[in-house]
């Protein structure tokens, strides 16, 4: 991972700016404190971006979940819509060199999904949608993390999310060197166990496209791997999986422990399998013995840390 603090975009009421409707702010100590320490927040109200006050009158989804407009609470004749949509897609653009991106959860211009959405007949629809603003970044930039604040309170799926940044940037970084067949071999070869963590099926998948690396041209071929790759990493890793990754990593290690080492190696990922103890006790060891006795393939994997050791995110999985 670089060592630049990868950026990641974010609703500023997330950061305690006071541009809601009613001049309030939803400051997320975990955002404004926790991530702000390893990653550069770049704050958006996309309301505010389009000329709406603070404070202002509401604005809430009406019409069909999947297509809604957004309208005025109190005049349905002010439709921003078309606004919200323009800044969702101008931003995608604009911020191109963001990893992620972190949504207020429930708004109807930033919230990626569950958000009420109005019917003819004034009740709330089965189901709801997505914010105006979120629906077009999200179309415009398939590929990016993003993520509401809510749901990064779920330890599992904030590990996932910062996973997904880290590796979005690790991406970046290298486009930005100039891509070439061998540095996108190496990649996926990082990315091994992470995918074997996450995704076993796609891990294979991934595993089978890259061997035919030289069978089409690099442009098009990087573009439908990492696309490919971030699909992946979307599903959240399981003890199971997990443990399974750990199993195969410390069968490197089979001839350097003595059998003592190694039978308690293989009861912390039992207990860690049947939820007795976090993620980070059988890695603690596993890379502890690392240390003791290199292994250089091992070393590279991105699975031992694919985001910032002091975000402890893996003492919570």
């Amino acid at each position: 991972m670089s060592s630049c603090k990868p950026k990641i975009g974010i609703s500023a009421c997330l950061l305690g700016q006071p541009v809601r409707f009613n001049g309030g702010h939803k400051e997320s100590r975990l955002c404004s404190q926790a991530l702000a320490e390893h990653f550069q927040l770049l704050p958006v109200c996309p309301e505010v971006a389009i000329g709406l006050g603070v404070p202002r009158e509401a604005i809430r989804l009406v019409g069909e979940p999947d297509a809604p407009r957004a309208v005025g609470s109190r005049r349905p004749e002010l439709d921003v819509t078309e606004q919200l949509a323009a800044y969702g897609r101008q931003v995608a653009a604009e911020l191109g060199d963001i990893s992620g991106f972190i949504l207020m959860q429930k708004s109807p211009s930033c919230g990626m999904e569950r958000v009420k959405v109005y019917g003819a007949n004034g009740y709330s629809q089965p189901g709801g949608g997505s914010g105006i603003f979120a629906r077009a970044l999200m179309q415009a930039r398939p590929d990016l993390p993003v993520e509401e604040d809510g749901r990064l309170s779920d330890p599992v799926l904030r590990e996932n999310f910062l996973t997904r940044v880290c590796a979005y940037a690790e991406w970046q970084a290298l486009r930005a060197e100039g891509l070439t067949a061998g540095a996108i071999v190496e990649f996926h070869a990082r990315y091994k166990y992470q995918l074997m963590a996450n995704n076993p099926p796609q891990y294979k998948a991934l595993g089978r496209l890259v061997s035919e690396i030289g069978r089409q041209p690099l442009e098009p071929f990087a573009a439908a791997y990492f696309s490919q790759l971030m699909q992946a990493l979307k599903k959240t890793a399981t003890r199971g999986t997990h443990s399974n990754v750990l199993q195969h990593i410390s069968g490197y290690l089979k001839h350097a422990l003595n059998a003592e080492d190694r039978q308690e190696m293989r009861r912390l990922i039992d207990q860690y399998r049947a939820g007795i103890v976090p993620l980070v006790v059988p890695l603690t060891l596993l890379k502890h013995h690392l240390r003791r006795h290199p292994q250089r393939y091992i070393a590279r994997q991105a699975y031992l840390q694919p985001h910032p050791e002091t975000l402890s995110l893996r003492n919570g999985i």
